[in-house]
């Protein structure tokens, strides 16, 4: 008698944990009280069924290793100009060659000595001897070309998931897709195009001087000094909101990038009411942008988003406190956006979309309404093929039946897992196998009262020997649901994480529920029969 009341006290406990946990899902007004109190978690809906947007991104890598050569064309030329090793020319060649070209020939000693102190990660592939000078030509070594790689396709995942988290998309489905690929599943996105827009952005974030030396003459001809390059200068007019752009000449060397900033948030000119996107950074950079302006006051520095000059202001003072702005004739929404890629970081190379599909709402709503239908007439068969075959006892199996499916759902909402049309399906199987569970039960409890036993011997015999047998079952499919669930992509997944928590919600109510029936009824209902 003890053991049937702690029996009870835990079948009462879970159900009462399960409504706990269900109400934040059926109802969107709760008392404020209750977020402090008891659990907030809802069951969250899948692409299939809330709508929104899927992406399949290819991470153009191989530009991450070129963007590293690069930067290191830039980094040799300051060692050489620093260890006075004379040189006509240091540039990129090919996909990520370094081609550096000699002044005196004499000096390629020095040159191999100080690549092999100062980049291990080079290597020289070949020299050229010339009439004055010679060039050696250098790459990266293998192992460094595949750390480069896979190093732009994590960070690019992780930028990517930063930048999603602050634009505010619940429940998002972000995971990588092969060596060079990212899989992004946004649901609920009302406005597909903005999101792709900050998804795809690069976001590098640049400073460089605005060159003095280009003539008027030489813009006209197209023919810059060496050292400058032309950018196009956004302009958005305030009235119109049509965007232009005009040109404009930088030094090409860039002289910091948004790698410092620790911040980046929207504000208001309050003297011409106008958003703008104020810069953080740590304490490095704090010291590098207060340095660069200290050394170039009086002239212009431009501010290049993506290869794009957004603003080109006078520096008028050094700028310290490690703070910046980027100013210019934005719109909220662009500001914000700005806000966010800047905060998340840039991309380390371009992403292409590969597929992009939106999944409208009104489908979602019909695929929930169709799997409700499917389940409730699968339910009422079940019900009525129980009540029949079964009588009484097929009664108290329809009850643990229908308590199965409000705790599957209950512990997705405890476990904050998504629901999805498959997971509907496993919802469907879960209601069949707990069925299951409770017809081997019954032809167990049957064969026993054939044999002459009690009807409380025989409850006692057929639940303890068809146990084991459920248990094997529901541990074979247990196995197939977490191999489905690690290997699966979102719609496999999303049925093995139904089929899962319906296993045990299926055998909580199939071995102990309607235990605890029949023990009450057999020992304080004095029934002396069983209906079955």
């Amino acid at each position: 008698m003890k053991n049937l009341k702690w029996r009870a006290v835990l079948v009462a406990g879970v159900v009462l944990a399960g409504i706990v946990y269900l109400i934040p899902s059926m109802s969107s007004q709760l008392p404020p009280w209750w977020a402090k109190v008891l659990p907030k978690e809802r069951i969250h809906l899948g692409l299939d069924l809330q709508g929104g947007m899927h992406l399949i991104l290819e991470v153009e890598a191989e530009k991450a290793v070129q963007n590293q050569a690069e930067r290191m064309v830039e980094d040799i030329k300051d060692s050489l100009r620093q260890q006075r090793i004379p040189f006509t020319r240091i540039e990129r060649a090919g996909k990520w060659d370094i081609q550096v070209q000699l002044a005196s020939a004499d000096a390629q000693g020095d040159l191999n000595k100080l690549m092999e102190k100062d980049y291990p990660t080079l290597k020289a592939t070949g020299v050229e001897t010339l009439s004055e000078g010679a060039v050696t030509t250098f790459t990266f070594t293998e192992p460094q070309v595949k750390h480069l790689l896979k190093m732009a396709t994590d960070q690019a995942l992780e930028t990517i998931r930063n930048r999603v988290d602050q634009f505010g998309v619940t429940e998002p489905d972000i995971r990588p897709q092969g060596e060079d690929r990212i899989l992004i599943q946004l649901p609920g996105v009302q406005d597909p195009q903005r999101a792709v827009a900050l998804i795809g952005k690069t976001a590098l974030l640049e400073f460089k001087l605005v060159s003095e030396e280009a003539s008027t003459q030489q813009l006209k001809d197209g023919k810059l000094p060496a050292g400058v390059k032309m950018y196009p200068l956004r302009h958005t007019d305030a009235t119109t909101g049509q965007t232009t752009e005009r040109q404009i000449v930088l030094r090409d060397r860039t002289l910091m990038t948004g790698e410092s900033i620790t911040n980046a948030e929207v504000r208001i000119d309050t003297q011409y009411n106008k958003p703008y996107v104020s810069l953080e950074f740590d304490s490095q950079g704090a010291r590098q942008f207060e340095r660069i302006s200290g050394e170039n006051v009086k002239r212009q520095l431009a501010i290049v988003l993506d290869g794009t000059v957004y603003s080109a202001p006078v520096i008028q003072e050094k700028i310290s406190g490690g703070k910046a702005s980027i100013t210019g004739t934005f719109t909220m929404e662009e500001a914000r956006d700005l806000a966010i890629v800047l905060r998340a970081g840039a991309l380390p190379a371009p992403v292409k979309i590969l597929e992009q599909r939106t999944v409208g709402a009104s489908l979602g709503s019909d695929s929930i309404r169709q799997g409700l239908l499917a389940s409730l007439l699968g339910g009422i068969v079940t019900i009525v093929f129980m009540l029949v075959y079964y009588k009484v006892s097929g009664f108290i199996a329809d009850f643990a039946l229908l308590l199965n499916i409000p705790l599957i759902l209950a512990c997705l909402a405890a476990f904050e897992a998504t629901l999805t049309l498959p997971g509907i399906a496993g919802i469907i199987l879960s209601v069949g196998m707990a069925v299951d569970a409770n017809v081997l039960i019954f032809e167990r409890i049957r064969e026993e009262l054939r044999l002459g036993k009690t009807p409380r011997a025989a409850v006692e015999t057929g639940f303890d020997r068809a146990t084991l047998t459920i248990l094997d079952s529901n541990i074979t499919t247990l196995i197939a649901a977490v191999v489905l669930f690690q290997f699966g992509t979102g719609p496999v997944r999303g049925f093995a994480v139904t089929l899962t928590i319906g296993i045990f919600a299926s055998m909580f109510t199939a071995i102990i529920a309607t235990r605890v029936i029949f023990d009450y009824l057999l020992n304080y209902g004095r029934v002396k029969t069983l209906s079955i």
